[in-house]
């Protein structure tokens, strides 16, 4: 047998070690084998790159498939509790007893009940799209390019997810102003209401920004931050359906607290945007304006919080039970 044919073989390695052949054969033998070895770690190259970019579209899907979760919980709410919302609504903007604010309700007729559905409609499902989606991409990134605390980065992507959701208070704003009596006559739909405020400029859509900012950080940051501690403490559940209880009683107990804390924010945000037109006046002005109507008592001012209290109860662990639901089936 030649040189030529041995190094034609894959068995020139071992050729090699039986017979004494000449350093230029020994020398090829270390080029085989180098050449080997960089074909190794080219593949190892390639398998690793290959599992980053799978992680990076597992990232990508888990990602969306929070906005997706948020958006479908979202819509099974507010298909649900819109009657009630629009009593609790009457009541924060009025200051009435909730009898009175179901007597208007029923004077407007069954026709009007569900009017002012498509913004809160549109409006909610993409706030929570944003609320959950965005919650989960910001502690990614600030975990990943951070070096602070999970408690830290959670809170902060909380803050900056809900101070997002606020880009749709154009939404608020025209929902205000369907649910509100006075402007019955003035506009029967969403479209024309949202025709009427381009004539006062862009700035009107936006009225009542301020108390809606310092409403959705801090609770935002309260309920990613209380949601898991909460579930916790419940009784361990071994069941799809256990799991769906345990969820709907945390997210409803979340709801119900942070709604009750909260429901000055949303006295001044439907006072500010039941104005069309006009000054423009502070979130401080506005509060000391309805605490002196309301002769100055506490008790006035959280008129109908009992209502948003149990409202919060069935719509947050709507809300909640839905997104955990959906979240283990995609």
């Amino acid at each position: 047998m030649t040189y030529k044919q041995i190094f034609k073989k894959r068995d020139c390695v071992q050729l090699c070690s039986h017979f004494h052949l000449p350093s230029w054969c020994r020398r090829k033998r270390l080029l085989y084998e180098e050449r080997k070895n960089s074909m190794m770690d080219s593949e190892d190259l390639v398998i690793t790159s290959s599992k980053q970019d799978i992680a990076h579209h597992i990232v990508t899907f888990s990602s969306g498939k929070h906005y997706f979760c948020g958006y479908c919980a979202a819509f099974t709410n507010i298909a649900i509790t819109f009657p009630i919302q629009k009593v609790l609504f009457r009541q924060q903007l009025y200051g009435v007893r909730i009898r009175e604010a179901v007597c208007q309700l029923k004077k407007d007729g069954i026709r009007n009940l569900y009017r002012g559905l498509f913004p809160p409609l549109m409006q909610k499902t993409t706030t929570l799209a944003l609320m959950f989606g965005l919650y989960e991409d910001f502690s990614f990134l600030l975990q990943r390019h951070t070096n602070a605390s999970e408690l830290v980065t959670c809170s902060v992507a909380a803050v900056l997810a809900g101070t997002t959701e606020a880009l749709l208070t154009p939404f608020e704003r025209v929902q205000t102003l369907l649910q509100d009596h006075k402007h019955h006559d003035r506009f029967t739909n969403t479209y024309q209401a949202f025709k009427m405020l381009k004539d006062y400029g862009m700035k009107e859509y936006y009225r009542g920004l301020i108390p809606i900012l310092l409403r959705n950080g801090p609770s935002n940051a309260l309920f990613f931050g209380l949601r898991g501690p909460i579930k916790q403490c419940l009784p361990e559940a071994t069941s799809y359906s256990a799991h769906l209880v345990n969820d709907f009683i945390c997210g409803g107990l979340l709801g119900a607290m942070l709604g009750f804390l909260f429901f000055p924010m949303n006295v001044v945000k439907a006072r500010m945007q039941s104005q069309i037109g006009g000054e423009f006046q502070s979130f401080p002005k506005v509060f000391m304006k309805i605490w002196v109507e309301r002769d100055r008592k506490l008790t006035h001012l959280f008129r109908g919080a009992h209502l948003n209290y149990h409202r919060s109860i069935l719509s947050w662990g709507i809300i909640n039970a839905t997104y955990e639901f959906l979240l283990k089936f995609l």
